[in-house]
């Protein structure tokens, strides 16, 4: 179907404005990627639901974006349909038994901030955890090893079909840093959690202090995707965190073209100005091999690396081709 019949139908489908030519690199906290074809950011569920649809029924490739704080955009971007699940999807609301229904486009600090501020505990480990609460569930993300989805008790998604579905907490199938979610062919847009009362002003001093300890140790003021590679537990007991094992075996302040394994943080790799999909994923290529001559053990990436024709994996699967 031609380009111009597609932005055509949407327009008339969804209430928001349908982007063309959009360069990803501003959708991304690596400030990385080529330009996709068309993106879009549903006002409300039920464009969701629209854009889903039409998607299906057409077979376009798309893909769901929230912030982008764990994605690498690839440097030839990508050829189909960008989702953008942003700050028109934030809905929160928060009542008194503890009980706590968002929409996926809200910003996942100021999520935190308003549970606690409401006097209850149980997410305050994600503060400084960048990107939007559904990118959060979505990678059972957060801090200190502890998940999101520790506390959810129900997700609600957009299927590929457009029909809207709920998820319980065990259908989720959370794990660390990983849920059904991940290759499911659905959008979620919102999710609701059960938290214990707390007390309001000891949270936020335990929150400026994580918040204090994440600026000294990380490069939070240079173009990152977070930590790039997941924690393995067998390499956790022998060596440590990734992190550790990095910086073991050398590699702080390499760089590869435009980017960087952070001097700061050996789990983090930073765009120095001007690097491209093809110079993160040969850092993480040689941070693999070099961890593994040292260890026996391959690490795995936690950052999805979004292909030109829509597929999604795991960086580490297109550093290793």
């Amino acid at each position: 179907m031609e380009q111009s019949i597609v932005i055509k139908d949407l327009q008339s489908l969804l209430l928001c404005d349908v982007l063309t030519k959009v360069p990803l690199a501003q959708y991304g906290t690596w400030r990385i990627g080529g330009s996709a074809d068309i993106l879009v950011s549903p006002c409300t569920i039920e464009d969701v639901c629209h854009v889903q649809r039409y998607i299906h029924e057409r077979n376009i490739p798309s893909v769901v974006i929230g912030d982008g704080s764990n994605i690498l955009f690839d440097s030839e971007g990508f050829r189909g349909i960008v989702i953008h699940i942003g700050r028109a999807l934030s809905d929160i609301q928060i009542s008194q038994d503890g009980r706590v229904t968002a929409q996926a486009g809200i910003w996942t600090p100021c999520y935190v901030r308003n549970v606690t501020r409401a006097g209850f505990q149980g997410c305050e480990h994600a503060i400084g955890v960048p990107g939007t609460l559904g990118g959060l569930v979505v990678m059972n993300g957060g801090a200190n090893r502890k998940g999101i989805g520790e506390q959810l008790t129900e997700a609600v998604v957009v299927t590929e079909n457009g029909s809207v579905e709920k998820y319980t907490a065990q259908e989720c199938g959370f794990a660390y840093r990983s849920s059904v979610f991940q290759t499911k062919k659905c959008i979620l847009v919102e999710a609701s959690f059960q938290y214990e009362q707390g007390d309001a002003t000891v949270l936020r001093t335990q929150m400026i202090q994580t918040l204090q300890m994440r600026n000294k140790k990380l490069p939070r003021k240079t173009p990152n995707c977070g930590s790039t590679f997941l924690s393995d537990p067998a390499l956790y007991e022998t060596v440590g965190p990734p992190g550790k094992a990095i910086e073991e075996a050398g590699l702080k302040g390499v760089t590869c073209g435009g980017a960087m394994i952070s001097p700061l943080h050996a789990n983090f790799i930073i765009n120095t100005g001007n690097a491209t999909s093809g110079d993160v994923l040969s850092l993480i290529a040689k941070v693999r091999e070099a961890v593994y001559e040292r260890t026996g053990h391959y690490i795995n990436c936690e950052v999805r690396h979004l292909r030109p024709n829509g597929e999604m994996v795991p960086a580490h699967e297109s550093a290793d081709i």
